[in-house]
């Protein structure tokens, strides 16, 4: 009974507004996951891997966690303080370098800020300010954290994409965007689907196409918006990469031998299915004259 008497305080589009404001600080923060999760990830990979070989601990202390280190300046590793911590208007204040050292700062940082922030009101415009609307702001942040740091190391890590299949099978027993059936069903025909390409591609070329970790991705998918939503988001990630791909190429910014994470360009498909779909399904019957 509190969720209608919260949402009736501000009208439906200031909603969006609040939205875009949280996307921008929760962009910031994940930035930091985009950074700090896969050295965390390594550092555990390789405490792993001297246990099973018996080998003596390396000794070296781990990177800084998600939450308690303070921001810091990677390069010259000073302490950032409140003002330099302020999404996209820090890092245009600063022109782009730190304020200690005077190094460039990526734009990453006020890239994956604004486009937290537009998604994230996209998705309250889309679902409205209700656990629809939350659901699809977790989702989006999920997306974009791993989008990130696949585009940085083509990792997906399992710690970001196990729980977001799991919260979309979760939700669909409410249901909430499809039901049980649709969504054990996506997960299985999502992993598969690419899991038997993959290993089609290696036994013709003995090279490796993909990642595992883009199957889970695509099941994740799968269990959030059911088995109809796998082939659109498919061809849409398959034209988007391709395009990408051929891009980079003609700038010369990506040698054709070097591999692209495809992660990036499922989300993406994914994203654009979950918030349009019925809309582009609707215009695809319109356009062929199908019903």
């Amino acid at each position: 009974m509190l969720m209608p008497h919260l949402l009736a305080v501000l009208p439906f589009w200031a909603w969006s507004v609040v939205a875009g404001v949280l996307g921008l600080l929760v962009g910031s923060f994940l930035n930091v996951v985009i950074l700090r999760l896969p050295e965390r990830m390594m550092h555990a990979w390789r405490g792993e891997a001297r246990e099973i070989l018996e080998l003596d601990p390396a000794g070296d202390a781990p990177p800084p966690d998600l939450v308690r280190k303070p921001s810091h300046c990677p390069r010259c590793k000073h302490r950032l303080s409140a003002l330099d911590n302020i999404p996209v208007l820090s890092w245009l204040a600063l022109r782009g370098r730190c304020r200690y050292c005077r190094e460039p700062i990526s734009v990453q940082y006020p890239l994956v800020e604004l486009l937290t922030a537009l998604a994230s009101a996209v998705v309250v415009l889309r679902f409205g300010p209700g656990w629809a609307g939350l659901a699809g702001l977790v989702f989006t942040w999920m997306l974009v954290a791993a989008s990130g740091i696949d585009f940085r190391t083509q990792l997906l890590p399992d710690s970001l994409v196990y729980p977001l299949l799991w919260l979309g099978l979760v939700l669909s027993l409410l249901p909430m965007f499809v039901l049980p059936q649709g969504a054990i069903l996506g997960a299985a025909i999502g992993y598969l689907s690419l899991w038997s390409v993959y290993w089609l591609f290696k036994l013709a070329t003995g090279k490796e196409g993909m990642g595992y970790g883009d199957f889970k991705l695509l099941a994740a998918l799968g269990a959030w918006m059911g088995p109809v939503a796998l082939l659109p988001i498919m061809l849409v990630s398959s034209l988007i990469g391709a395009l990408a791909g051929l891009a980079l190429i003609a700038l010369r910014r990506h040698q054709r031998d070097v591999p692209m994470p495809f992660g990036p360009f499922i989300a993406a498909a994914g994203w654009v299915w979950f918030i349009a779909g019925p809309w582009l399904q609707h215009a695809y019957f319109q356009f062929f004259g199908l019903r």
